[in-house]
């Protein structure tokens, strides 16, 4: 194969490479490729958090019954995820109670939501604390959040379950 030719196939593999984003590959133990720590949402609304990566040796921690709820998944082992939720309690549940929807919760007092992100833009909403929003994007500090057909742009660090200067779009 001539030098040229083989110099622009791999520019082209190395484009390609670049240009398409990496799916997350799940492992023949059921552990994945994808980042930990990450966020995730509960996949319904009810989900046992127990003691330990098993259902029939480890006790139910806590019961959640509040779908879309956000948290960190902290460790992977097979198919269970060590995860934290929003006021630090940390245990296990099975990959298949979690989602990959990107939700947060609003944190402390009272927040205002914004037409655009901007401090100085038009009110768009007042929401309370501990309610949970679906995330539509996150760009540097602010996002975009909505909850029962409302959107609007939030300060990041009015919000649990996104990282600091974490891109999120959706």
């Amino acid at each position: 194969m001539p030098p040229s030719l083989r110099l622009t196939l791999l520019c082209g593999l190395l484009a390609a490479s670049v240009a398409t984003p990496v799916r997350a590959q799940e492992n023949a133990d059921g552990t994945t490729t994808l980042p930990v720590p990450r966020f995730v949402s509960l996949r319904s609304n009810r989900a046992m958090m127990r003691a330990g990566p098993d259902d029939q040796r480890f006790p139910i921690l806590w019961e959640y019954r509040r779908k879309g709820l956000p948290l960190e998944v902290v460790r992977e082992y097979g198919i269970w995820r060590q995860v934290r939720d929003v006021d630090g309690t940390v245990g296990w549940m099975n990959k298949a109670l979690l989602t990959g929807t990107r939700t947060a919760v609003v944190t402390e007092r009272e927040r205002i939501l914004y037409v655009a992100p901007n401090t100085r833009s038009r009110v768009a909403w007042r929401i309370e604390p501990g309610t949970v929003v679906n995330i539509t994007l996150c760009e540097d500090v602010w996002c975009r959040v909505s909850n029962e057909g409302r959107s609007g742009f939030i300060l990041r660090a009015h919000l649990w379950g996104t990282y600091p200067k974490e891109v999120i779009t959706n």
